[in-house]
């Protein structure tokens, strides 16, 4: 599966009014190298393994392989994860045909903010709602997984 996103600095706060869901996300990485990243995750009640390859030159597509799991799972795996557990609310807000996911980091990276919209191609149009900010994409630092190294309180 190809995932083709852009991620985004989130200017204020006036998403959390559009938004039609808010989750805890807790998640880690059993392995953080940029070829091939392996996180694992527990969103709500739900546990997840994630595979992701190596970006393309733009920061914009990449290969994603997801599979459920068990919480009980998760939790034993979140355990043998790499330093650096990353703690977030998520948000989904539907702007347009599309859905912007907005992080709000917790912990070390608090006062972080981030927003992703996946798309179907990467020359696809969306629309940019005015709580939208600088354009990241592609920009490491901002990878979880590399938040999860080298924190946002750190910078």
């Amino acid at each position: 599966m190809l995932e083709i996103e852009r991620k985004f600095l989130v200017g204020s706060e006036d998403y959390k009014s559009e938004a039609r869901s808010k989750t805890r996300i807790v998640q880690g990485f059993l392995n953080t190298d940029p070829n091939r990243t392996v996180r694992i995750r527990i969103k709500g009640d739900t546990g997840f393994i994630t595979v992701k390859g190596k970006s393309n030159a733009s920061g914009t597509s990449r290969f994603e392989w997801e599979k459920e799991i068990s919480i009980v799972d998760a939790e034993r795996l979140l355990k043998l994860c790499e330093k650096g557990i990353l703690d977030k609310y998520r948000y989904e807000v539907p702007v347009g045909n599309h859905v912007y996911e907005v992080d709000e980091f917790r912990d070390e990276n608090e006062g972080l903010t981030v927003a992703e919209i996946e798309l179907n191609d990467e020359n696809e149009l969306f629309e940019k709602p005015a709580w939208l900010g600088v354009e990241v994409t592609g920009e490491v630092k901002y990878y979880n997984s590399q938040l999860s190294k080298t924190p946002f309180n750190l910078w």
